[in-house]
């Protein structure tokens, strides 16, 4: 079985990134969105479209994954799913979420979602640097290093 990669590509700052990623390993890729988004035009990467229904990309992925998949989200409850199923999943600055981890960012969550509930302040996820996408090329290259080994190569 092959590693496949799903993103959830609506507000993914780096599709370039992956696309550049998936072809150096020969990966198919789901680029899954709720509107038309551009991709490469490659036999490996392919195009989902779905309805624009609340969290309708998320369930997408998360219906589909497996252990050999890995999914690219800044969504927390999506990566649980995925882990769940499983997959692996990074965020796009290049945190990998784990068993371990994933619990403490769904709370965080829970908490920042209370705080604007409340009407504090807390501002959105901050710009990407050029930091965050080294750390997520290396963390994309590491997952897919693990996963071929764990499996024999393949």
């Amino acid at each position: 079985m092959t590693i496949s990669l799903y993103i959830d590509a609506d507000a993914c700052p780096v599709k370039t990134e992956i696309y550049r990623v998936a072809e150096r390993y020969a990966l198919k890729v789901y680029v899954v969105s709720n509107s038309y988004i551009n991709v490469p035009r490659d036999p490996r990467i392919e195009r989902v479209v779905v309805s624009d229904g609340f969290d309708a990309a998320d369930d997408w992925i998360a219906e589909r994954v497996g252990p050999r998949d890995i999914v690219i989200t800044s969504d927390i409850p999506l990566a649980d799913r995925s882990l769940k199923k499983g997959a692996a999943a990074i965020g796009s600055t290049g945190v990998a979420f784990t068993t371990s981890s994933i619990g403490m960012a769904m709370a965080s969550r829970e908490l920042m979602s209370n705080l604007r509930a409340m009407g504090e302040m807390t501002g959105g996820p901050k710009p990407m640097s050029p930091r965050d996408r080294s750390r997520f090329l290396s963390t994309l290259d590491e997952t897919i290093q693990k996963l071929r080994r764990a499996s024999g190569g393949g």
